[in-house]
């Protein structure tokens, strides 16, 4: 069960309510009246974010579920909001909640730029594409005063080394010449990732991040730059998101995507009491079937961790909605495979005074 809202708080475009502990903690905080009568001062709660310099930049993964072994988040947390969002109890093992702390206690690293180039110059390291986008949102709205991407995009066409994104921000247009450049030399896949095309419901699952139109135009003027753009049809919400699944992939096909990949609704540890909490408050006539629907793709709980079943569910509703993500791919005509990114040309570059290549 969640802790009551703060009264003394002004929300104004969360995604979360609430606070609940996390589950490392030992100890849990709970408000009571102190008895006066004199009315507690109220407050807009802001966005903080703190600054951090980490000793390294690159996290490595053995995941089996994922296709690379190694990102980078220029953030922690995400103002964005995302109520279903999967990377909130990461906030957990900072001491944080899950809930609004998650969106609105931002730690930044300033430095990656520098701390990648550093990793990237060792001489044991091995090139592999790099994911960003794969926990937090780089391109959430504190990047466009923070500017952490340009730097490190800067640092990767520098290095010619490959890269993926995942992003749903719009400020991802103002790296654009950047990104363009990345895919003219096949180092860049883009994934814009688009749950509904609903604006209304959008802005309450997503309270921060673009609306649906802004993502299309997204896909639209990468794709114009010369950039393969995947549309991620993801998370995909049973009742909620899930009818219009064809409808998201045609939208993005006519935009310019040229793949689509697609993720059922994910709830793990402290995910799902929020997403409860807020199918309460924005979908009450809905919230039984969201999760009666939900539990079906993941064997009668509200999430399933195993690898091989959390990306994908399990069962004739997991299976209905990946056959009719594949037979909409195919008659839209998406393409199969992502071709790959190069590698070979991967090298620190040119310093003044170095002997160039003819070739």
């Amino acid at each position: 069960m969640l802790p009551p809202r703060n009264p003394d708080e002004i929300l104004k475009a969360r995604g979360a309510d609430t606070r609940p502990a996390n589950r490392f903690d030992r100890l849990a905080t709970i408000r009571e009246h102190d008895g006066w009568d004199i009315p507690e001062e109220t407050h807009l709660l802001r966005t903080e974010v703190t600054d951090e310099t980490p000793r390294t930049i690159i996290t490595r993964n053995t995941s089996p579920d994922v296709h690379f072994d190694r990102s980078i988040n220029p953030y922690r947390g995400c103002e964005h909001g995302c109520i279903y969002c999967f990377a909130r109890p990461s906030h957990a093992y900072w001491g944080l909640s899950p809930g609004l702390d998650f969106e609105t206690r931002i730690t930044a690293k300033p430095e990656a730029a520098r701390l990648l180039a550093a990793e990237i110059a060792k001489p044991r390291y091995k090139v592999a594409p790099i994911a960003f986008g794969t926990n937090t949102d780089p391109y959430q709205p504190i990047e466009a005063k923070r500017r952490i991407m340009p730097g490190l995009w800067q640092v990767l066409l520098d290095w010619n080394h490959p890269a993926s994104l995942v992003t749903r921000g719009q400020t991802v247009l103002r790296d654009l010449p950047l990104l363009a450049e990345m895919a003219a030399r096949r180092l860049i896949h883009v994934g814009v990732s688009i749950t509904t095309l609903d604006a209304d419901l959008a802005r309450a699952l997503e309270p921060r991040a673009p609306a649906p139109a802004t993502r299309l135009r997204m896909i639209r003027e990468m794709a114009a730059a010369g950039i393969q753009v995947r549309v991620m049809v993801a998370p995909v919400i049973p009742v909620l998101t899930e009818p219009e699944l064809e409808r998201i992939m045609t939208a993005a096909r006519e935009a310019g995507a040229t793949h689509a990949s697609s993720i059922p609704l994910r709830l793990p540890n402290e995910v799902a009491p929020l997403f409860r909490d807020w199918l309460d408050r924005h979908r009450p006539d809905a919230a039984k079937h969201v999760m009666n629907r939900v539990q079906a793709m993941r064997g009668g709980r509200d999430n399933d961790p195993r690898f091989g079943n959390r990306m994908r569910g399990e069962g004739i509703e997991a299976e209905l909605l990946r056959k009719r993500f594949r037979l909409a791919k195919k008659r839209l005509g998406y393409a199969e495979t992502t071709p790959p990114l190069d590698c070979s040309r991967f090298g620190p570059p040119p310093r003044a005074g170095d002997q160039l290549s003819l070739f």
